[in-house]
């Protein structure tokens, strides 16, 4: 049985016209037996979709076709099973979400450091790196000596950063996230406050896991993906992490260990975050899940499942 096809993309290009856009794409993907979530905005797409081969390169034939996305690059994985089960195209204000108005991602293209040059860049005592991921991502694996920002939303990095600055010399800088689309962001804002020497790993930890032979690398971990794989490693070899289905958070063994575990209704992480009400509705969807397990079914929507 052939292997789903997982394909993650983006593209910083201005498209106007993103909402005229979004029915066709959505068609070509249902048409395709292809899901996952594509997000449109003003200044470009991004998504993760997956599903048989031609169905995902037709997906991506027709985001290629939108001015400006003719050089569309994607990073390839396979899994097992499908990952996604619905198909979504969304319209937003930001293809990922920082809240700085007046930056040009557009142009960070220009700060790219090859995955096969990162550990010399990374490897500068000069240089100061920064894993600019939320801190539950960052919690299972990083390169050796970066920095954490500790942030929950990618909303508070330009705050964080600019904090950052003013307790440390900040005149060389290197960051990476998990497939570059972070970097394109944070490296516009770091420039338009006056960080001129700031690079980016092109294609993000996933490139760099992909390409980079095992004995030669500086990451030490596993990455997380927002798919049902988890986490991934070296080669993008599925990973030993599970989810939390609650918090949807990464958990290994010694998580599900924990009184405070409980099957698609909490982890050590979440406990306290939620009400009541809420873990009862969690409950209720966790025993929908196991019955039509049972039955040999997916039940659609419990599933984790996000564009960067």
């Amino acid at each position: 049985m052939a292997k789903t096809v997982v394909a993650a993309f983006y593209k910083f290009v201005a498209l106007p016209d993103v909402e005229a856009r979004q029915p066709g794409l959505l068609a070509v993907a249902n048409k395709a037996g292809v899901f996952g979530t594509i997000l449109l905005a003003p200044e470009g797409v991004n998504g993760t979709i997956a599903g048989p081969r031609g169905g995902v390169d037709a997906v991506l034939a027709h985001i290629r076709a939108f001015p400006g996305c003719a050089d569309l690059d994607w990073k390839e994985s396979f899994a097992e099973t499908a990952p996604f089960h619905r198909m979504k195209v969304r319209l937003k204000k930001e293809i990922v979400t920082m809240g700085v108005a007046d930056i040009e991602p557009a142009k960070s293209h220009e700060r790219y450091v090859e995955p096969a040059n990162w550990n010399e860049v990374i490897s500068d005592p000069d240089t100061v790196v920064i894993d600019t991921r939320n801190d539950y991502e960052v919690s299972i694996g990083t390169f050796d000596g970066a920095i954490n920002p500790q942030t929950t939303s990618f909303r508070e990095f330009p705050e964080w950063f600019l904090a950052f600055r003013k307790s440390r010399d900040v005149k060389k800088v290197a960051m990476f996230c998990t497939g570059g689309i972070r970097c394109e962001k944070s490296t516009a804002f770091l420039r338009s406050e006056g960080v001129e020497d700031v690079v980016h790993l092109k294609g993000g930890i996933l490139k760099y896991l992909e390409t980079v032979p095992r004995e030669e690398s500086l990451w030490r971990g596993e990455c997380f993906v927002f798919d049902e794989r988890v986490s991934v490693g070296h080669d993008l070899a599925p990973g030993s992490y599970d989810m939390c289905h609650a918090c949807r958070r990464p958990i290994d063994e010694a998580d599900k260990d924990s009184p405070h575990y409980a099957p698609g209704v909490s982890c050590p992480h979440c406990v306290d975050e939620y009400t009541e009400d809420q873990r009862r509705a969690f409950a209720e969807r966790q025993k929908q899940v196991e019955l039509a397990e049972a039955r040999g079914e997916t039940h659609i929507g419990t599933k984790p499942g996000a564009a960067r």
